[in-house]
């Protein structure tokens, strides 16, 4: 999925998270040293490296959480991953705050209080790295993938209006094979266009909830890019799996240049 916190395309939240985690790194080691060297210099670094590792892990925070509220589908695997992530690496950093309780203001040694805690930390953050490795590798979230003659990535949204047809594109807007995820309020709906003309359906896959939208498009058929369940774009039924459940379809209709979108009354 595209990422909303970006600077010409590139996600920025990655490019943030090398420094908190080198300076977690670097902070426990100067500490560790500066201990069993008694050396001055080296617990003092220690210090102001958890300063720093504090600070730029809550700036690389914020592009991280407008990618989880925005991004990362809701009522998945991914969401449940990405949660785990945000909550393991908030304690990281909590860990290391914590850690100044038990370190001198004066001199800055650190107190084994600190280096347990800061130890706690390291393994913290070690484990959201490897989480957050999983959410880009296998949940693909800030990847763009693109494929051949996909089209550029569309996306937009519409007040919901239950029973009464809602204008989401323009007849030409998109190409045989090619998809736009509409947002209606609380639903994520992909409009498709086939080879038989458009259909629309939920964004979610039925077996781990993976954004639809964000997967292929060929002859009918739309592919998850997360575990490659495939559905009929115009009827939901499940074509391959692992999915078992077919996904909800909406009734599509082309009037006046105009691609509506029909959702049922509650």
């Amino acid at each position: 999925m595209r990422s909303k916190a970006h600077f010409k395309g590139h996600p920025i939240h990655p490019m943030l998270v090398a420094f908190p985690i080198a300076f977690l790194y670097g902070a426990l080691g100067f500490d560790v040293a500066g201990r069993l060297a008694r050396w001055p210099g080296g617990w003092a670094t220690g210090a102001y490296l958890s300063l720093a590792a504090i600070a730029t892990g809550l700036v690389a925070a914020i592009p991280g959480l407008i990618d989880y509220l925005n991004v990362v589908p809701p009522n998945s695997s991914g969401r449940a991953r990405a949660t785990q992530h945000m909550l393991i690496n908030v304690s990281a950093l909590a860990s290391f705050a914590a850690g100044w309780a038990f370190r001198d203001r004066v001199t800055l040694v650190p107190g084994t209080g600190t280096l347990l805690l800061e130890a706690a930390g390291v393994g913290l953050v070690t484990w959201g790295g490897w989480l957050g490795g999983t959410l880009v590798y296998r949940n693909q979230i800030g990847v763009d993938h693109r494929y051949a003659r996909a089209g550029k990535w569309k996306e937009q949204a519409f007040e919901a209006r239950p029973g009464e047809p809602i204008a989401v594109a323009r007849e030409d807007e998109l190409e045989v094979d090619q998809m736009k995820l509409v947002q209606l309020g609380d639903r994520r709906i992909v409009l498709a266009r086939t080879e038989q003309g458009y259909a629309a359906f939920d964004d979610r896959c039925t077996h781990k909830g993976g954004p639809l939208s964000d997967g292929a498009l060929i002859c009918g058929t739309v592919q998850c890019p997360w575990h490659g369940s495939q559905f009929d774009a115009r009827s939901g039924a499940v074509k391959a799996g692992p999915a078992t459940e077919p996904i909800g379809t909406y009734r599509v209709e082309v009037a006046d240049g105009e691609v509506r979108l029909s959702l049922p009354r509650t």
